[in-house]
């Protein structure tokens, strides 16, 4: 068996003398830290206005945020109102009077009316009294024409003292049967009477026509106007098809009132309609027209 031979031990320091230690590596040195930026200076304080502008900005947002108010307020109220109520956009008026929404009266089942298939005969199957015009706004209504059934004496009361025995004769034979009248005063003095005479058929009312020479003239004359002339720029501006239109007015020098007159002829019917006004300015031409175009179409 092979002996190993064992190290040699250390030999002890001689006494008096140490023994040197070995010292470990020294450590790499870590950098030097790298310097802190200084920091940045504040911004500079923006200069503050003098207090008299501060001032004058605070009293015109005042304003500003007041007028906006109003503004609005306004735009609101003119937009919410009609038209002829706000000033400046008022729509000038042209002399129209302000007439009521008109509409046809009904009729019984199967009954048409004058102008249409089926009524050959063109009669007026309505009550003649729903077919008057009515009165406009303002008006002051006549205590003898009130919308109701006339006699002959009141309607040919309408005309001149000398023809009054020839219209009634002419009527007495031409088969009237009723007379409704209605008339009014507006607040400038324009009168408007109405009648509207019904036949016992298309014939006889023209017939009545052609007997009292209603068409190139005026026929008999009207009380206090003479003379009247044919109104040859009436256009029948609303006439209704196949009815007839004839319009006169009273010439200058006219007595105290200037009269207008026309008549319609719409199958069975004959209708009068006489405008006057007292005073030097005359009867406005425009109601006038209205009046009949309105009454035209309610006979239709």
């Amino acid at each position: 068996m092979t002996e190993q031979t064992a190290a040699p031990a250390a030999e002890p320091a001689p006494p008096g003398r140490s023994v040197p230690v070995a010292e470990p590596a020294p450590a790499a040195a870590a950098p030097p830290p790298m310097p802190l930026l200084p920091p940045l200076p504040p911004p500079p304080a923006a200069p503050r206005p003098p207090r008299r502008v501060l001032r004058a900005v605070a009293r015109w947002t005042v304003a500003v945020l007041v007028l906006g108010g109003v503004g609005a307020g306004t735009a609101y109220k003119i937009t919410s109102m009609e038209r002829t109520k706000v000033p400046g956009l008022a729509t000038e008026s042209d002399g129209r009077w302000e007439y009521p929404r008109l509409s046809l009266p009904a009729l019984p089942a199967g009954v048409p009316r004058p102008f249409n298939e089926g009524n050959t005969a063109e009669i007026h199957h309505a009550d003649l009294r729903k077919l008057l015009l009515p009165a406009p706004a303002g008006a002051t209504a006549d205590k003898k024409l009130t919308g109701g059934w006339v006699s002959t004496r009141q309607f040919v009361s309408e005309y001149a003292q000398a023809s009054r025995a020839g219209i009634t004769g002419t009527l007495r034979d031409g088969a009237l049967r009723h007379i409704a009248a209605r008339g009014w005063t507006m607040p400038d003095g324009t009168s408007t009477r109405i009648y509207l005479l019904q036949f016992n058929s298309t014939a006889y009312a023209d017939a009545y026509r052609d007997a009292r020479y209603i068409g190139a003239t005026a026929g008999d004359p009207l009380v206090g106007a003479a003379t009247m002339e044919l109104d040859e720029s009436w256009s029948g501006g609303g006439r209704v098809e196949d009815t007839a239109s004839y319009v006169f007015g009273e010439p200058k020098p006219y007595g105290a009132a200037q009269a207008r007159q026309g008549y319609l002829v719409a199958g069975d019917t004959v209708a009068l309609v006489v405008q006057s006004r007292k005073g030097g300015g005359g009867t406005p031409r425009i109601p006038f027209d209205q009046t009949l175009i309105l009454q035209n179409q309610l006979l239709g």
